[in-house]
C-alpha cells in the first residue's frame, strides 16, 4: 500500500495483525522488512496481540528517493510519520525504532501525544552525543562516501561501514548522500521532552551506537537493556524481539492497549 505525502513523494506501508498498533521505524539504509519481518520482529509482535505497521522511509526500499536534499531536510521524515498515523486514523500508537528510526522515534514520542510508549533501538551516546559524552558520526563524510565512485577509496571506518551496509541492501546511494547531507538543518533532540515510558535496546558489542548509559539518564524515566550482537546483528537476536513485545505488554500499559482495541 501507498500513502502519498504532502510533496508527493509516495511512502509504501504495510499493517500486520490484529491488537494495538504499533509503529516500526527503519533504520539508514534498510528498509521495513530488511530490519523488521526478516528479523522475526513482526512475527513476535503479532503472537503478542499487536499490529505492527510499518513503512519504507523516504529514500528507501519501494518508497519514493529524491535525489536532492531538501526533500529530506528539518521536519520531513517527521512529518511523514505523523501524516502516515493520521492517514491509518489510530487515536494511540506504541513506537520502536532502530538507529536512524530510534532517533525519529524520539522526536515523534516527544512532541506527538497519540504515541503512548517507545523503544528506542541501536542508540547510544555516539548517535545522540549528550553534552561532552559522545561524538556525532560524520554524516558529510558518509555522504562521500557513498557518493564515491570506488568503494575501496574510503578509509575512514564509519563512513566505510555504512557505505558497504548500502551496498549489500542495494539502496540508492545518491538518495542516501542526500538524506545524509540534509541532517545539518534538523532541530537538535529534546531528551527531556520524551516522557512516555521508554525502553533503549542495544547490541552487546554495538560500538557504532556506543554505551546506552548515559542516554537511558538523560531521559525521564527510561531504561535500557542489552542484547547479543553488534550495530547490524542485535536485531536479529531473539532476545531483542522478546524484550520488545515484554516492554509493550507491560500491566501498567493494559489500560492504554485496551483502549486502541
Amino acid at each position: 500500500m501507498y500513502w502519498r505525502a504532502p510533496d508527493g513523494v509516495e511512502i509504501s506501508y504495510e499493517v500486520v495483525g490484529e491488537g494495538p498498533p504499533v509503529l516500526l521505524l527503519h533504520g539508514f539504509a534498510s528498509d521495513a522488512r530488511t530490519n523488521w519481518v526478516r528479523t522475526g520482529v513482526v512475527d513476535a509482535l503479532v503472537a503478542g496481540g499487536f499490529q505492527a505497521t510499518m513503512y519504507d522511509a523516504r529514500g528507501h526500499g519501494k518508497s519514493g528517493k529524491p535525489h536532492y536534499p531538501s526533500a529530506y531536510a528539518a521536519s520531513v521524515m517527521l512529518d511523514d510519520a505523523r501524516g502516515l498515523i493520521d492517514h491509518l486514523g489510530y487515536p494511540g500508537i506504541h513506537v520502536v525504532g532502530y538507529s536512524m528510526g530510534a532517533k525519529m522515534a524520539i522526536r515523534l514520542a516527544s512532541g506527538d501525544p497519540r504515541v503512548t510508549r517507545a523503544v528506542l533501538g541501536g542508540l547510544g551516546i555516539r548517535l545522540v552525543p549528550i553534552g561532552s559524552a559522545g561524538t556525532a558520526y560524520p554524516a558529510g563524510s558518509i555522504a562521500a562516501a557513498l557518493e564515491a565512485d570506488d568503494a575501496g577509496s574510503i578509509t575512514e571506518p564509519t563512513p566505510r561501514a555504512f557505505r558497504a551496509f548500502a551496498d549489500a541492501t542495494k539502496a540508492d546511494r545518491r538518495a542516501l548522500a542526500a538524506l545524509q547531507r540534509a541532517r545539518t538543518t534538523e532541530p537538535p533532540l529534546d531528551l527531556e521532552a520524551l516522557t512516555v515510558p521508554t525502553l533503549i535496546v542495544t547490541g552487546e558489542q554495538d560500538t557504532l551506537a556506543g554505551d546506552p548509559t548515559a542516554l537511558a539518564a538523560a531521559i525521564p524515566g527510561a531504561r535500557y537493556e542489552t542484547v547479543p550482537g553488534n550495530h547490524l546483528s542485535a536485531v536479529l537476536s531473539k532476545d531483542f524481539s522478546a524484550v520488545v513485545t515484554s516492554f509493550l505488554g507491560e500491566p501498567d500499559a493494559m489500560h492504554t492497549n485496551m483502549a486502541f482495541r
